[in-house]
């Protein structure tokens, strides 16, 4: 029973400080976009190094090195 005397007023300061510190990065603006870095993954540039001086992009069988016989 004596230990109920710490735990619960240790329980609701722990809530307090998680609820602050939901607070403050709500603030600092933590939450404001959840989608972008999901999405920023699959739109990622595919681009490789190997690119051409001249601008011009290589075909997927050019960065592979497989060139069909024609």
């Amino acid at each position: 029973m004596e230990s109920l005397f710490i735990l619960i007023p240790l329980s609701v300061l722990a809530v307090l400080v998680a609820v602050l510190f939901f607070f403050r990065m709500n603030r600092g603006g933590q939450f404001d976009d959840d989608q972008g870095p999901a999405w920023s993954i699959l739109l990622d540039d595919d681009r490789t190094a190997e690119e051409p001086e001249d601008g011009k992009t290589l075909s997927a069988a050019d960065r592979t090195g497989r060139h069909e016989r024609q």
